[in-house]
């Protein structure tokens, strides 16, 4: 049986070597590893999360920028985050 850090010795191991392919695409932010979550509940195991400004239909895509559903044998989740941006300073902060 495969132990926590072994899958994220894995995890890690395939995300670096896809990062830089998955951050050409359009609209993509950040890759990262994660749980998949619904319903504020994780769902099925870990695995590659790409964080876009906004999901776009496959259709709109060019077939370049899509993202592909699985790398080697992981499962990739797309989520839209908005862009990202510097946060101003919060009155209670200060």
């Amino acid at each position: 049986m495969e132990s926590i850090q072994d899958r994220l010795a894995v995890l890690k191991d395939i995300k670096s070597r896809h990062e830089e392919a998955l951050l050409r695409k359009a609209n993509v932010l950040s890759v990262g590893i994660g749980m998949r979550m619904q319903d504020n509940r994780p769902v099925d195991g870990p695995g590659i999360v790409v964080n876009v400004t906004r999901k776009v239909p496959l259709e709109q895509l060019s077939p370049a920028d899509r993202i592909p559903e699985r790398i080697d044998g992981v499962p990739i989740w797309v989520q839209g985050i908005g862009a990202l941006g510097a946060q101003s300073e919060r009155e209670e902060d200060k």
